[in-house]
């Protein structure tokens, strides 16, 4: 009996040390990422315009000129789409408008609590547009999760879309098969709000900062803006409303725009290589001229072999637009 009692104190004792333990690392990590937080700040200066929409503030970086205005329009929680987008932006700004556009909770822009359903995100990209001085028509250039609201944008108002560029976009298919686990995007979003991201090794190195062409204040400005903005609520809940988003797009009649779509090889999607073709195939096949471009690169392609992207567009556009 008495070894008994004694395992289990001895069991009790193991489990509050460790308790103790897991106490400590997360107050010295939310205190460590406090004051990290207050260092950075100065480094957390906006570049491009803020626009007040729907209450919050979005913000729109735009440079080049010509006669056609591309729209960069981000993928699921990349923190920095001015700076994910900068390389492949700055190999088409010599001939073209380009406008990236961060949407609440994305880089320089407010975070918000507004329900992201598609009609709330699309309003507020259109008004963000609008306000720091462009006008339609556009071409959308949207990667990833990105290229459900472009199709639904074309849809809607095909009147002010003259092509879709594709960076390795979601089309509806692939919400059919995506699980998206809410559970744990919070536990993710905790962690990062406590600072343990900062404890965990190049977590922050993101593609942009290992293969894009961004200088070394860019690379440290993009670390500053991870540790600020990792999984904010209106990323969370643009995830929580991207199936209906997704579903509401497939119901509607096929955006009537040419379309270029490139396509990686699946790595950084959940999707093995095989079904991220095939039905990215599927998608352009039913698409009157569409036009694939298949890659060996992963996910975030444009920040890999951003000259050749930018060539391929250039000459697409130069076929569409003149």
């Amino acid at each position: 009996m008495d070894r008994k009692k004694n395992a289990a104190k001895l069991i009790r004792n193991i489990l509050l040390t460790l308790f103790l333990i897991l106490a400590l690392l997360i107050i010295f990590s939310f205190i460590f990422h406090k004051i990290r937080l207050s260092m950075e700040k100065e480094k957390f200066v906006p570049i491009g315009r803020r626009v007040e929409v729907n209450g919050h503030c979005l913000n729109v970086c735009s440079e080049g000129e010509g006669k056609a205005t591309l729209v960069f329009m981000s993928g699921a929680g990349t923190c920095s789409p001015l700076l994910d987008f900068k390389s492949l932006c700055s190999e088409l700004s010599d001939e073209y408008k380009i406008a990236v556009v961060e949407k609440a909770g994305y880089g320089f822009s407010d975070d918000s609590d507004i329900s992201r359903d598609i009609d709330t995100m699309l309003s507020e990209t259109r008004a963000a547009l609008r306000l720091s001085g462009h006008t339609p028509p556009y071409v959308l250039v949207p990667h990833s999760m990105s290229g459900i609201e472009a199709l639904y944008w074309a849809q809607q108002y095909p009147d002010e879309v003259s092509a879709i560029i594709g960076l390795d976009m979601s089309v509806p298919e692939f919400y059919k098969e995506m699980k998206i686990s809410a559970p744990f995007v919070r536990l993710l979003s905790l962690a990062s709000d406590i600072g343990l991201t900062r404890l965990i090794p190049g977590i922050s190195e993101s593609e942009a900062i290992k293969h894009g062409a961004l200088t070394e204040e860019e690379k440290e400005l993009y670390r500053v803006i991870f540790y600020r903005g990792t999984l904010t609520t209106a990323m969370i809940n643009e995830l929580k409303e991207v199936k209906n988003s997704a579903k509401k797009v497939s119901e509607g009649d096929p955006a009537d725009v040419p379309i270029l779509l490139f396509s990686s090889n699946g790595d950084g999607t959940g999707f093995d290589k095989d079904t991220w073709r095939r039905i990215h195939n599927n998608f352009i096949s039913a698409v009157p001229g569409g036009k694939i471009i298949e890659v060996d690169l992963p996910h975030y392609l444009h920040d890999y072999d951003y000259k050749v992207i930018s060539e391929e567009i250039k000459i697409y556009l130069s076929e569409i637009i003149g």
